[in-house]
């Protein structure tokens, strides 16, 4: 009996599904209000993660396989962080140029 090779598409997507209801649970548990814009967020991503099966559609924003462009993945680290009670992580700047003496 042979087995299809495993769609990409269809894990990246369930993968994408699993870590929004993880992030909406653990906020639920730890009893950390999520805002406004963060609950539409979620709730906005995973429809179109159910209906279309990626939650984006500009090409350019995002890997072709994946089903979070780059920043909807940043911002769903952000709330999951939120969600876990971990405090905001500094910004990274770029090198600064040292004056010459």
């Amino acid at each position: 009996m042979k087995r299809k090779p495993p769609d990409r598409k269809e894990a990246a997507k369930r993968a994408a599904l699993n870590a929004l209801k993880r992030a909406k649970r653990q906020a639920e548990r730890a009893g950390v209000k999520l805002s406004d814009w963060e609950g539409e967020f979620l709730g906005s991503v995973s429809d179109r993660l159910k209906q279309f099966g990626r939650a984006f559609g500009d090409p350019e924003k995002g890997a072709p396989g994946e089903a979070l462009s780059a920043m909807q993945h940043v911002k769903l680290k952000e709330i999951s962080a939120k969600a876990k009670g971990e405090k905001k992580p500094l910004q990274r700047r770029a090198f600064k140029r040292t004056p010459k003496a």
